[in-house]
């Protein structure tokens, strides 16, 4: 489809205004090269060029490696007015992939929870997403949103892309001597070790997962005190991603394309870009454009009668397309941006020199139960000022099954204009014991941490809920024994309970003689660990009445400290009274 749409651009272009002009945007963008990434069995455009006639420099994000100059179709979706005459593309050019979509929209979802006045728009990454990777291969992810294949780009090796030796000894893009691009959003590792983020919640920081990555340029595209939401700030932002005024303009023209309309489609099905990358404009032609060697001399044109419509051709020369406006043509429209490029503004991140405590007290939880306040940091710079806008991240690091709210391991934070961020509620899971949470500034070694502890559910009060004398017969069975137990006046669930049998005297004992029950393997005890109910019931196992006539004492324990003592009775067997 995008093949098709690179002709019919090129023959609008002589009989429309709106044509002009996208054909002006993409001869801006002429370059030779294989596309970024090709599905399998996909080869390189016929007369692709070498890295090093594409050019290259350092960079943004990706470490200026290639990426689509692919345009959208001149006939936007759901674009109220659209002209029948503009050429038609169908409808899956509009289309961005489930997974990719979801993912676009979750990260702008989170962005806005951690730095609203960024007004971070999802259509901005979806952009970034269709240039830097044709949204991820055309939506070639698994359920967790991870790329089928690695996506990578060339060896950033000096030879016509910047010169970035290995940062992360291959572990991203595979190579141990010079970094490539990595992922849906095409991160260099080093780049990634800065701003990577874990969108999914899966533990991990993965450049080849479309959330972490989509998640990852959303934070990036925000640095600062930017706000998407004008129109410099959103040139600054894509400048930042990469350092060239092509590339602004084939993102402007894609981020105005989904403004005006997408729909989801399955993945795997999207349309992946078959025009030409570059990060250095030449005069060769993109893949599916006007061939340099003018097609065989066409007959001369003749004067068509009235009623007839004119047939294309009459000029062996071929008609240079009109040059864009520079002033946008209505509202709404990006126009032509700034030559000049500006520098990015260093992340708040860099600048933070400490992270301190600001009142988290004594990290403690009942097992099951919500720790009390929240863990909160202060960053500052060298001369003692809050950093505003970093980016903090709380990890809970150790043996245990606490989380944040919604089950994350770990979530990242920006600091307020005082310098301060609090992590979400810490639930405590079940396991007892303690942990440590870890506060760190992203892309810094700068950091904190706290100890927290679960202690086991407690029980302050036990209460036996039968109230039959316990008597039986020797070598019979008591009747059933039931308690409850409660904590502040609530229900006490899931309260360990030790059942021991105990003697009499000033230090009771293990008791080896009367009543007893069994264990799991049918073996006689009596001493044994259980657990109540979530109302706080409990039901112990049958009691057997053994050992000589007499009254014997039952003591129940509950963490917590809880205590409660049932007298149990054994009665001689009348035949051996008579005899």
């Amino acid at each position: 489809m995008a093949a098709q749409f690179g002709r019919r651009l090129y023959r609008g272009a002589a009989t429309t205004a709106v044509a002009a002009a996208a054909v002006a945007a993409l001869s801006a963008s002429q370059a030779p090269g294989s596309p970024l990434v090709a599905a399998d069995g996909d080869h390189a455009a016929t007369g692709a060029a070498t890295p090093a006639e594409q050019g290259g420099g350092g960079g943004g994000v990706s470490g200026d490696s290639p990426y689509y100059t692919d345009l959208p179709p001149l006939n936007t979706p759901d674009k109220p007015g659209s002209s029948a005459e503009l050429p038609v593309t169908g409808p899956a050019e509009s289309g961005i992939p489930a997974s990719v979509l979801a993912a676009y929209k979750k990260a702008e979802r989170t962005v806005a929870g951690t730095d609203a006045a960024c007004r971070l728009p999802w259509q901005l990454l979806a952009a970034i997403g269709k240039v830097e990777s044709g949204q991820a291969r055309g939506g070639r992810v698994d359920a967790q949103g991870t790329t089928l294949s690695p996506i990578l780009g060339p060896a950033l090796d000096g030879n016509g892309f910047a010169l970035i030796k290995d940062t992360d000894n291959g572990v991203y893009d595979g190579d141990r001597t010079h970094d490539r691009a990595v992922g849906p959003m095409q991160f260099i590792p080093s780049t990634w070790a800065v701003w990577g983020q874990d969108g999914n919640g899966d533990g991990r920081k993965d450049p080849n997962n479309v959330y972490d990555a989509a998640l990852a340029a959303g934070h990036y595209l925000c640095a600062g005190s930017r706000d998407l939401s004008t129109a410099t700030d959103l040139d600054r932002a894509v400048l930042s991603y990469n350092h060239s005024d092509v590339y602004l303009r084939t993102v402007r023209s894609w981020f105005t394309y989904y403004n005006r309309g997408t729909h989801e489609v399955p993945d795997g099905t999207g349309v992946l870009p078959a025009g030409p990358t570059s990060r250095n404009p030449g005069s060769a032609r993109p893949s599916g454009g006007p061939s340099a060697t003018p097609s065989p001399t066409p007959s001369p044109s003749k004067t068509p009668k009235p009623g007839e419509t004119p047939k294309p051709g009459g000029s062996t020369k071929p008609t240079n397309p009109s040059k864009p406006s520079p002033e946008p043509s209505k509202p709404g429209d990006p126009g032509k941006p700034s030559t000049t490029t500006p520098t990015p503004e260093p992340s708040p991140s860099e600048s933070v020199t400490e992270l301190e405590n600001t009142g988290t007290g004594t990290l403690t939880a009942t097992a099951g139960g919500t720790f009390d306040g929240d863990i909160k940091v202060r960053a500052s710079d060298a001369g003692g000022d809050p950093v505003a806008k970093a980016s903090v991240t709380f990890t809970v690091t150790g043996d245990t099954d606490t989380s944040f709210d919604g089950g994350a391991k770990s979530v990242t934070v920006k600091t307020a204009a005082d310098g301060t961020a609090s992590a979400p509620s810490l639930h405590a899971g079940e396991k007892t014991g303690e942990f440590t949470v870890r506060a760190a500034v992203d892309g810094t070694s700068v950091a904190t941490s706290f100890k927290a502890t679960v202690t086991a559910r407690q029980a302050d009060t036990l209460t036996r809920t039968g109230t039959t004398e316990l008597t039986a017969v020797a070598g019979e069975t008591f009747d059933d024994i039931t308690v409850a137990a409660s904590y502040k006046g609530e229900a006490a669930g899931k309260v360990a309970v030790t059942a021991t049998m105990i003697t009499d005297g000033l230090v009771p004992v293990e008791n080896d003689k009367g009543p007893y029950c069994t264990d799991d393997d049918g073996n006689p005890v009596r001493s044994i660990v259980l657990t109540t109910e979530p109302d706080g019931s409990l039901k112990l196992p049958k009691f057997y009445a053994d050992g000589p006539a007499g009254t014997y004492k039952l003591r129940l324990t509950a963490e917590g400290g809880a205590t409660l003592v049932i007298e149990l009775t054994v009665e001689e067997r009348p035949d051996s009274a008579a005899s």
